[in-house]
C-alpha cells in the first residue's frame, strides 16, 4: 500500500469511528430520555417510569380504597414491572434508529435493558389478575 493508499485509509477510519461515536452519543440521550407508562387491567393503577426504571409518576383511581394494603402494593410493582418492561422495546427502536439493531453497543445496551426489566411471564400475570378476583 502507498502512502496516499494508506492516508486514505487512515482518513476513512477516522472517520468511522467518528460517526459511530456520535451515533452512541445520540443512542445514549435518547435512551437517557425514555419514560414507559403501564396500566393494570382494571385501570386503578398507572405506573410511569424512567429510563433508569426509577417510578417517576403513580397514580391510584378510587377504585382502590376498598383494597387491602396488599393488593394495592401488589398491584403497583406488577404495574411497575410491566412499564419496565416496556423500556426494553423502546431502547431496542432507538437503537436500531441510531446505531443499528445489529450493531455489538446496540445488542448490548438492548440485552442491558432486556436482563434488568424482564417481560413479566404469564405466571405473574395469571396470579395477579387472581388476586384481584381473590382479594
Amino acid at each position: 500500500m502507498d502512502a496516499d493508499a494508506a492516508e486514505s485509509w487512515v482518513r476513512s477510519w477516522s472517520a468511522s469511528v467518528s460517526e459511530r461515536a456520535a451515533q452512541a452519543q445520540e443512542m445514549s440521550r435518547l435512551v437517557a430520555e425514555l419514560s414507559a407508562s403501564a396500566t393494570s387491567a382494571d385501570g386503578a393503577v398507572r405506573v410511569t417510569v424512567a429510563a433508569s426504571g426509577v417510578v417517576t409518576d403513580l397514580r391510584l383511581s378510587e377504585r382502590v380504597q376498598g383494597w387491602s394494603a396488599a393488593r394495592i402494593a401488589e398491584e403497583v410493582m406488577t404495574t411497575m414491572r410491566r412499564a419496565q418492561a416496556q423500556l426494553s422495546e423502546a431502547v431496542a427502536d432507538v437503537a436500531a434508529r441510531t446505531v443499528g439493531e445489529g450493531s455489538e453497543t446496540g445488542r448490548a445496551v438492548v440485552a442491558s435493558y432486556t436482563e434488568r426489566f424482564p417481560e413479566l411471564s404469564e405466571a405473574d400475570d395469571d396470579r395477579s389478575r387472581r388476586r384481584q378476583d381473590g382479594w
